[in-house]
Parts: structure tokens; C-alpha cells; sequence
């Protein structure tokens, strides 16, 4: 869990000031006759709502998706450290191909180097409503 650590850690350095913000993953071991599998979750608060909960956002009951069999642990994650690790000038424009959760939209929403300018364009693209709350807490208290 150390790798998750440094990695929330990271996040955290992003965040921007006022913003009672948090992330969160735990591993969960699942066993069974045929062997073994972590399962991941991974959710965020805001004000200690939770809005973003992975993996009881996603499933979809109707659909043939195989959760918990096939995790995204290091999937989401990965995203993470692409979002963390891409370079401020590029950060708006950059297509996030792996974000079939709708993080990207959040964290681009808490990040300090997402400024006032930004506000209005960023609330015209946003589809996640829980990134749109969160713009709309940091530039409507300036």
C-alpha cells in the first residue's frame, strides 16, 4: 500500500487550498476454491460526501461485465499518474483515453493549477456532476 501512499501524496500536493477534498483505495482479498483475487475500491469525498465510488458507480447489474473478476486496480491508478504527471501547459488539452470513469474531470476540478480563467470553459465541458460541484465551490467563493 506504499505505492498508494506516494501516489495520494501527489494528488494532494495538486490540491487546491479550501477544498475539504479527499481520495481513497483500499484492496480487498477475495478468495475461493479456484484461488484468489484483490478487489479494489477506490472513492472520494468531498466535505465527507462520497462522490466517486469505485467500483459501486460502475457496475452496471443488466451488462456482462465480469467485476470483481476483472479489477482495475492498477488501471485507475496508472490514470492517476498520467493526470499527476502531465505538464501543466498540456493538462486542458490532453485526451485521457483511459478515463472510463470519469476521474479525469474531478481532479482536473480540484487542481490548483486549474485557475479562475478556466472556470467558465472548463464548466461548459464538464459532464461529471460531481467536477462541476466542485468548480463551482472554489470560484464562486473568490
Amino acid at each position: 500500500m506504499s505505492q498508494w501512499s506516494k501516489l495520494q501524496k501527489s494528488i494532494y500536493l495538486l490540491k487546491a487550498t479550501g477544498i475539504n477534498f479527499q481520495i481513497h483505495c483500499s484492496i480487498y482479498r477475495m478468495k475461493s476454491k479456484r484461488g484468489s483475487t484483490d478487489l479494489p475500491r477506490y472513492w472520494i469525498t468531498l466535505d465527507k460526501e462520497i462522490i466517486w465510488d469505485y467500483p459501486k458507480d460502475f457496475i452496471d447489474k443488466d451488462s456482462s461485465h465480469n467485476y470483481p473478476y476483472e479489477p482495475d486496480i492498477s488501471e485507475i491508478s496508472n490514470l492517476i499518474r498520467e493526470y499527476i504527471d502531465t505538464p501543466k501547459d498540456i493538462l486542458l488539452n490532453k485526451e485521457f483515453e483511459n478515463d472510463k470513469w470519469g476521474l479525469i474531470e474531478i481532479l482536473i476540478a480540484i487542481d490548483r493549477r486549474t485557475g479562475k480563467r478556466q472556470f467558465k470553459g472548463l464548466l461548459e465541458k464538464f459532464k461529471n456532476i460531481s467536477a462541476i460541484k466542485i468548480l463551482k465551490m472554489r470560484f464562486e467563493k473568490q
